[in-house]
């Protein structure tokens, strides 16, 4: 669990000082920084998701039917107004006028906790005590902290709660998870979180809201279809 602490710490020491920042940065800076950040974002998820493309292996219509499959059970559950109302709750008890908050902290999980590191490191973590892939999402991690709070304010702190319960869980049952982490697995993983990473880049720029949320289940889509080896018969 040492990785996994350490990442949440560094979230949170990093988001106050993004936070501390924020007061000293005027609004148009500000939007200038949340554009780059976008563009940003955008640019390291579809990055992912094209490497994973060209692999080979990479199964080229797998991640679509997970994409579709996946947010259908995520608008059933409407995954993505939960986080909205649950940032809100947050927002509430802590008696905040900031409306940041359930976005900053519903942006910053998903940047955080979408992407093959987390589950890869969490997996060395666990497995084997190796919390290096971890220390290096925790400089990532940091180095975004302070820009996301620096435009969206406290509410990317929370988000360290997010990464603490979803990478240390992954972490514990690792013994239980690491047979059916292939390569394949892995990668097709690695080219879904790309593509939500790059929606969330989308949302940031405010080109189009896309409900990131609602379309996490795509990401246990590859898990399924390769261990229950769907692949015999599919694709």
């Amino acid at each position: 669990m040492l990785g996994t602490i350490v990442n949440a710490i560094t979230i949170i020491v990093c988001s106050l000082i993004g936070v501390f920042l924020k007061g000293g940065i005027k609004e148009k800076y500000r939007q200038t920084i949340m554009m780059a950040l976008g563009l940003a974002v955008i640019y390291v998820g579809a990055s992912g998701a094209i490497s994973g493309l060209l692999e080979e292996g990479a199964e080229p219509l797998l991640f679509i039917i997970s994409l579709v499959i996946g947010s259908l059970i995520g608008e059933w559950i409407d995954i993505e107004l939960r986080l909205e109302k649950l940032g809100d709750f947050i927002q509430e008890k802590m008696s905040s006028n900031d409306s940041n908050i359930s976005k900053g902290f519903v942006s910053a999980s998903l940047i955080f906790c979408v992407g093959t590191m987390a589950i890869l490191g969490s997996l060395e973590s666990g497995l084997v005590g190796d919390h290096t892939t971890l220390y290096v999402k925790s400089i990532l991690d940091g180095i975004m902290s302070i820009i996301l709070a620096s435009s969206m304010g406290i509410g990317v702190i929370l988000s360290s709660v997010s990464v603490f319960v979803y990478q240390g869980l992954i972490t514990i049952f690792a013994q239980v998870l690491d047979p059916f982490m292939t390569v394949d697995v892995l990668r097709e993983i690695n080219i879904i979180g790309g593509i939500l990473i790059s929606a969330i880049g989308i949302n940031i720029l405010e080109i189009k809201k896309i409900k990131v949320g609602n379309m996490l289940p795509a990401i246990v889509i590859p898990f399924l279809y390769y261990v229950l080896n769907i692949n015999q018969f599919f694709l």
